[in-house]
């Protein structure tokens, strides 16, 4: 009992140990904010990589893409029913980006998509603008140019299809969905979204919602590339739903040779709905169009040469793959990689006709972890190096209590001296201030978890207000670290971690100071000046 209270007064009493709070305080929160920024950036690469690709990923690396990918699929999906819930073709190919109404051009990452089959395989529906407020209005297929009007009593609205997508979510969506739906708004009615008032000046009396001429395809843009995100988080859009869109492309022959001898083809399509996947990269570059489309556009469709009479199989840049749930990947991994193998084997002859000789042969079936493998291990390499830096300046905190628990002992020897002539042994006085030191651990830990964690969880808003003070102040750059918000979570296993490690750094910082306490002998002690 004696060695709690001692070690309690000391605390409380000894003003020099809180220099030793202060510093344990000071070192757990610095480890505790590089572990859990470090750690959630390496958390978003592996969700945004499963996110954007599903569980599997088969491709070849080239522009031109590879053929029998639908008889991969069918094959597939009757083969393993059980362990394959959905896959579909993707095409990946690059073009520019124009928008007609303001004459800005831009180059482009052109992804074809099976947009209801890419819905089932990842992540991609969660985040879209448009489809969260109006459900099953997005659409790759043709697509008319909403417009708002005036309805009985002078109130404004969209179209009836649309309309009536708002109030089936607004039915199911909770009070904190509809608040953030209210903040969100973009024009001076009660709807989220940007969509555009029907050309008329008198529209607000006279004119009803309409859908306006002429009908295009459907196109989801990056998010970055038609909005820009405000210091709240929240994105400002440049262009209504429906804005006319213009993309130019670049076919590609069989063989990869670029078809550019009678010019590029230029399409126009409507900007229906815009895709967030949190990396700039992506959002900054990326458009989505029908796969159908795009591959007649590129010429990588199924024809027939007119000269030769012989059939081109169409050909696609990728397949995604969902695996069902408590599916090993990489046991579906072999077993796709075997019904692959089968199929090229087959058609490998009539291959070697049209194509160049590697376009099967460089096919792979990787899982998403092993497509990211080098981005993921290079990112892990960083989060140990910075950790273990920044633990190797977290040591002084040892030396600095190891020094303060040592002027505490030489300060207290005629206190240490009466307490072991009254019977107190060498380890208990030890015990003390080992007592002590853990005490300051706690006290410092606790601390510094709580400040870590604070500063973890606003750390966004911390840097808006350092770049609303100074935009130079500005220390996340999306273009350089791709993702566009700095990763805020805070696991509970870094915290009790980080918290057991400065407990016990604390007590082996005050080893020193408690083995000289035990040395003491008691008379020298009492008489001790």
């Amino acid at each position: 009992m004696y060695k709690l209270f001692l070690c309690l007064r000391y605390l409380r009493r000894r003003r020099i140990a809180f220099f030793a709070v202060a510093a344990v305080c000071l070192c757990v929160a610095m480890v505790l904010i590089v572990v859990s920024v470090m750690g959630g950036f390496l958390q978003m690469v592996k969700d945004r990589s499963r996110g954007m690709l599903g569980d599997l990923v088969v491709e070849n690396g080239t522009l031109q893409g590879f053929p029998y990918y639908q008889e991969f699929i069918d094959e597939l999906k009757l083969a393993m029913p059980d362990q394959i819930e959905e896959a579909t073709p993707v095409i990946i190919t690059y073009g520019v980006l124009r928008f007609p109404i303001d004459q800005i051009t831009k180059p482009a990452q052109i992804v074809g998509i099976r947009l209801h089959e890419t819905y089932r395989v990842n992540d991609f529906k969660n985040g879209l603008y448009y489809e969260k407020y109006y459900p099953e209005t997005t659409t790759l297929g043709p697509w008319k140019e909403p417009a708002y009007g005036a309805v009985e009593g002078g109130k404004i609205a969209l179209p009836p299809e649309l309309e009536g997508a708002w109030q089936r979510w607004w039915a199911q969506a909770t009070p904190a969905q509809r608040k953030k739906a209210d903040a969100e708004r973009r024009m001076d009615y009660d709807r989220p979204g940007y969509y555009r008032p029907i050309p008329h000046e008198n529209y607000l009396v006279d004119v009803s919602p309409t859908w306006l001429e002429p009908e295009l395809p459907g196109i989801i843009l990056g998010t970055d590339l038609c909005a820009r995100r405000l210091d709240t988080g929240d994105y400002r859009r440049f262009y209504w739903r429906g804005t006319r869109v213009s993309l130019t492309f670049v076919p590609f022959s069989p063989t990869g040779q670029p078809r550019t001898a009678t010019g590029m083809p230029n399409k126009l399509f409507r900007y229906v709905d815009d895709a967030r996947t949190g990396i700039y990269d992506i959002d900054s570059m990326s458009v989505y169009v029908d796969f159908d489309m795009l591959q007649e556009v590129v010429e990588m469709n199924t024809v027939v040469d007119e000269d030769t009479g012989q059939r081109i199989p169409g050909r696609a840049t990728q397949i995604q793959i969902k695996v069902t749930h408590g599916t090993d990947p990489i046991k579906a991994l072999d077993q796709a990689q075997k019904i692959w193998n089968r199929i090229a084997s087959h058609n490998r002859a009539e291959a070697l006709r049209i194509f160049s000789p590697e376009v099967l042969d460089m096919v792979e079936i990787r899982t998403w972890e092993q497509k990211q493998e080098r981005f993921i291990a290079a990112v892990k390499k960083e989060k140990h190096l910075v950790t273990i830096l920044f633990g190797v300046i977290s040591v002084v905190a040892v030396f600095l209590v190891g020094c303060i628990f040592y002027m505490i002992v030489q300060q207290k020897t005629r206190d240490i001296g009466v307490i072991k002539s009254v019977g107190a042994t060498s380890r208990g006085v030890a015990g003390i201030f080992l007592t002590y030191g853990a005490a300051v651990g706690v006290v410092g830990g606790a601390l510094g978890t709580l400040l870590g964690t604070l500063f973890v969880w606003y750390i966004n808003d911390i840097q808006d207000l350092l770049a609303w003070i100074s935009p130079q102040a500005r220390v996340w750059n999306p273009e350089v670290y791709s993702f566009d918000v700095i990763p805020n979570q805070v696991r509970p296993v870094d915290v009790l971690v980080i918290y057991g490690i400065a407990i016990a750094a604390s007590m082996i910082g005050s080893v020193i100071a408690a083995i000289r306490a035990a040395e003491v002998w008691p008379v020298e002690a009492i008489r001790y000046e």
